[in-house]
C-alpha cells in the first residue's frame, strides 16, 4: 500500500494542473473572503470575525479543488495510463484508496493555508479606516474555521475521486459534483416545498456549511441540525461516492 500511495503522490505533483488548481484556490479564497467580509462591514455595519468569511467562501472556492481531485482519476482514463496503474496494482480497492489518501491531506492543507492567508488579508484590510476597523480576530474562532475548512475540502476531494472513478470522464464528473455541491441543493431549497428543502439540507453543500458552523442556509433560513450531523452527512456522501467508484472500477475493464 505504501508504494501505491507514493506512486500516486508523485503523479499528483508531477503535472502542471495541480499547481494551477492550487494557485486558483489561493487567489479565489483571498478575493472571495475579502469581498464577503467587506460587504458585511460596509452594508450591514457589523463587526466581522476575520476568519468568518472564509467559511462562506468555500461554496465558491471549492470547485478549483474539485478540478484537482477529479483530474487525479479522470486524467488517467483520458490518457490511457490507468491501464499501467492497474497492471502495477491489480487490486482496484488499493488504487482507489491510495488516490483518496493522497487527495485528502493535500486538500486539507490547502484549505488551512488558503484560509489562513485569506484571514490575514481580511484582518489587515478591514482594520483600516476605510472599513471602520470593524473586524476582530479570536484565536478559538480562527482555529475552528481553518480546521473545518480543511476537513470540508478533504471530504469533497474524496467524494470527487469516488465520482471520477464511477464516471471516468472529466465532463461527467464535474457536472455531477457541481450539481451535488451547489446546483441541486439550491434548486431544491428555492422550491419552498418542505420535503425538497429537507432533502437539500442533507446534500454536501449545506452539510458542509453546518459542519463549518454557518447558521445561514443561503436561502434565508437556518440549517436545522448540528455541526456533528453535518460532518456525518459529509462523510456519508464521500463514502457513497467511493463505494460507487470501487464498484465500477471492479466491474468494468480499464
Amino acid at each position: 500500500m505504501r508504494n501505491t500511495v507514493a506512486s500516486e503522490w508523485v503523479k499528483v505533483w508531477s503535472v502542471r494542473s495541480t499547481w494551477w488548481c492550487l494557485a486558483a484556490t489561493m487567489v479565489s479564497m483571498v478575493l472571495t473572503a475579502l469581498t464577503l467580509g467587506g460587504s458585511a462591514v460596509t452594508e450591514q455595519r457589523e463587526v466581522v470575525e476575520a476568519s468568518g468569511p472564509v467559511v462562506s467562501a468555500t461554496s465558491f472556492v471549492q470547485f478549483a479543488l474539485v478540478a484537482l481531485a477529479m483530474l487525479v482519476i479522470t486524467s488517467e482514463y483520458s490518457s490511457g495510463s490507468i491501464r499501467s496503474t492497474l497492471q502495477a496494482t491489480p487490486l482496484r480497492g488499493r488504487v482507489l484508496a491510495a488516490k483518496a489518501l493522497v487527495v485528502a491531506p493535500v486538500l486539507f492543507v490547502v484549505g488551512v493555508v488558503s484560509g489562513a492567508v485569506a484571514t490575514a488579508v481580511n484582518y489587515v484590510v478591514l482594520s483600516t479606516e476605510v472599513f471602520g476597523g470593524l473586524v476582530r480576530l479570536e484565536p478559538g474562532a480562527l482555529v475552528h474555521d481553518l480546521v473545518t475548512t480543511g476537513v470540508f475540502f478533504a471530504l469533497v476531494g474524496v467524494m470527487t475521486v469516488g465520482a471520477g472513478a464511477a464516471l471516468r470522464g472529466s465532463a461527467g464528473t464535474l457536472t455531477v459534483v457541481f450539481m451535488m455541491l451547489m446546483g441541486l441543493p439550491l434548486l431544491l431549497a428555492m422550491t419552498g416545498v418542505p420535503v425538497a428543502l429537507e432533502i437539500s439540507m442533507r446534500l454536501p453543500m449545506f452539510a458542509g456549511l453546518a459542519f463549518m458552523g454557518s447558521a445561514d442556509n443561503l436561502t434565508g433560513g437556518p440549517i436545522p441540525y448540528s455541526a456533528g450531523e453535518g460532518l456525518a452527512w459529509l462523510v456519508g456522501w464521500a463514502g457513497v461516492a467511493l463505494v460507487a467508484g470501487l464498484a465500477v472500477l471492479r466491474r468494468r475493464d480499464a
